[in-house]
């Protein structure tokens, strides 16, 4: 059975599109699928993505990638897998009252070309990862139409609104997952987690160095928070530990915009800390600074550093993102945050070979 499953793998090869540091790569490799390329239009993420996976990164805008230059990159696998992210700012809470409807609008082009590619080179699986607000149809026809385009090129199609914290990720994050595969149905596996057994924060990040704000940890440069101005810094001491908020401070400390009555509502989920025994809330592209959402340290005075954004996006601690000790706060949070938790790609992963090893002789 061993020896068939390793044959089975090694007809497949896997592209990823949008790859970004490679944390869906990340689990593909895991689950020992042969990933050739990873396909992106920001060079930062080359050494993040090949340093970890060990596979090559092509810098390129997806819109400019070929079909004959896609196949290139799978050369001669007998099983053609496509997978990727594409980028969701379109589908974003500040962005859909506008462009929900705009069948041009330009931020619509990672998924069609998305679509180009695989109406072109018609691999024998596909899976797709974006934000949950796209699952509704009728909302954004743009995904009503990359639905069609995948029937009717016979492919059987899954798709499903998923928390990651129900597949082992220590964050509260809810994404659409998407399969197609042109061998039948496809589904993905059972989720490993339930309310009574989620990994937490405390799971994740308890045994790291004690740091302060703005301190790097010499032994690992990921390891570093962001300074906090003073103000920040008596608002974070002014929090009370373990999922404090805001709603606790005195007047003087309150932001001017909070200030005013319709700021209110926000104040329990802005300059807030997480909760040890619960996972983390969604890390965003911001998630290292303060005032940006609940990414304070659940008992340190300050945000989370760097690393422990990384580790509640299920990255393994030995993730490199940054070549030398040199590492840029901004760039490197952007990042992390945009990436697929490893462990949800792990789920994708799994799902796939699990439908690969179920094919009818």
């Amino acid at each position: 059975m061993e020896s068939s499953r390793k044959k089975m793998l090694g007809m497949t090869k896997v592209v990823d599109l949008f790859c970004g540091v490679g944390g869906l790569t990340h689990g593909f490799v895991l689950e020992g699928f042969d990933v050739v390329a990873g396909v992106d239009i920001d060079n930062s993420c080359r050494y993040p993505f090949e340093k970890n996976n060990r596979t090559k990164f092509v810098h390129r805008n997806v819109s400019d990638l070929s079909s004959s230059e896609l196949n290139g990159l799978f050369g001669n696998a007998e099983i053609k897998i496509l997978v990727g992210c594409a980028p969701c700012q379109p589908f974003s809470a500040l962005n859909r009252k506008n462009s929900a409807h705009r069948k041009s609008d330009k931020r619509w082009e990672p998924l069609e070309e998305f679509g180009r590619l695989i109406a072109h080179t018609k691999p024998a699986i596909i899976s797709m990862e974006n934000v949950p607000d796209l699952a509704k149809e009728k909302k954004y026809p743009i995904f009503k139409k990359f639905l069609a385009s995948l029937r009717k090129n016979k492919y059987h199609v899954f798709y499903r609104v998923v928390d990651a914290s129900k597949y082992g990720v220590p964050q509260k994050r809810k994404r659409l997952v998407l399969l197609a595969s042109k061998f039948g149905e496809i589904n993905l596996v059972p989720e490993t987690k339930d309310k009574n057994n989620l990994v937490t924060v405390r799971d994740a990040i308890f045994g790291l160095k004690h740091i302060k704000d703005g301190e790097v940890d010499r032994k690992d440069p990921l390891h570093r928070a962001s300074k906090l101005s003073p103000l920040n810094k008596r608002r974070v001491m002014a929090t009370p530990k373990n999922g404090g908020n805001a709603k606790s401070w005195k007047p003087e400390l309150m932001p001017a915009c909070y200030k005013k009555a319709s700021g209110h509502s926000y104040m329990s989920s802005v300059y807030g800390r997480m909760k040890w025994d619960e996972p983390s809330p969604t890390i965003t592209t911001h998630c290292v600074n303060l005032g940006t959402g609940r990414f304070g340290h659940p008992s340190q005075n300050r945000a989370i550093s760097l690393r422990e954004a990384a580790l509640l996006q299920s990255f393994p601690s030995h993730y490199r993102f940054n070549e030398g000790d040199n590492v840029s706060m901004t760039k490197t949070a952007r990042l992390i945050g945009n990436a697929v938790p490893v462990l949800l790609g792990r789920a994708i992963a799994s799902s796939i070979k699990n439908h690969l090893e179920n094919l009818p002789d």
